[in-house]
């Protein structure tokens, strides 16, 4: 089914449009919220609060005159549902300090450079982020992964830019210092 269609079913309420949707697009909510939550069914309760607010949000969704009507609605979507993960993460700030790591699609295999000598499987550069923090993950996250400025981070979380800088800051060498003592002892820091 054309984009275009789809959208419009989806704009229309039409179920099986939204399911079409759903399906093709739920790798990719999952994969930003993986980034935030931790567990597979906090996961799966938030990606599931992002596509109910897209649904909702298509009659306000411009696409007709873009040149990529995909590239923008993905762009479009991210931003709904990082703000759906915050939205939750504010929500649960009881959680605990370390977080067991979700299991991840194994698709996700893509290599990172960590620096010109060495490279860390995305799959573990991620789990070393899911064990962070929520505070640090979730600065770390908007900030390295999704582009969001300190201003942004600061209004979204409700914190102080200082405190986006620190978080970042700790963020970094927690990982850092990871890195460092796995290529070293090859044991992980969290464990």
């Amino acid at each position: 089914m054309e984009l275009t269609n789809l959208i419009e079913g989806c704009v229309g309420n039409n179920e099986k449009c939204q399911k079409v949707f759903y399906e093709k697009y739920l790798g990719f909510v999952l994969k930003i919220v993986y980034r935030y939550v931790s567990s597979y069914e906090s996961a799966n309760e938030v990606s599931n609060d992002a596509f109910i607010k897209i649904f909702k949000s298509f009659v306000k969704f411009d696409y007709k005159n873009a040149t990529n009507p995909e590239m923008l609605m993905m762009a479009w979507m991210r931003r709904i549902i990082v703000n759906t993960a915050i939205d939750y993460l504010r929500v649960s700030q009881a959680q605990k300090r370390y977080q067991p790591l979700a299991e991840l699609n194994e698709n996700h295999t893509e290599k990172v450079v960590v620096n010109s000598d060495e490279k860390v499987l995305y799959k573990e550069l991620i789990e070393l982020v899911k064990k962070l923090s929520p505070s640090y993950k979730a600065v770390f996250n908007m900030y390295v992964i999704d582009g969001y400025t300190h201003q942004e981070i600061s209004k979204a979380l409700g914190i102080s830019v200082g405190t986006s800088k620190s978080n970042l800051a700790r963020a970094r060498a927690i990982l850092q210092n990871c890195l460092v003592k796995d290529n070293k002892d090859n044991v992980l820091c969290f464990t």
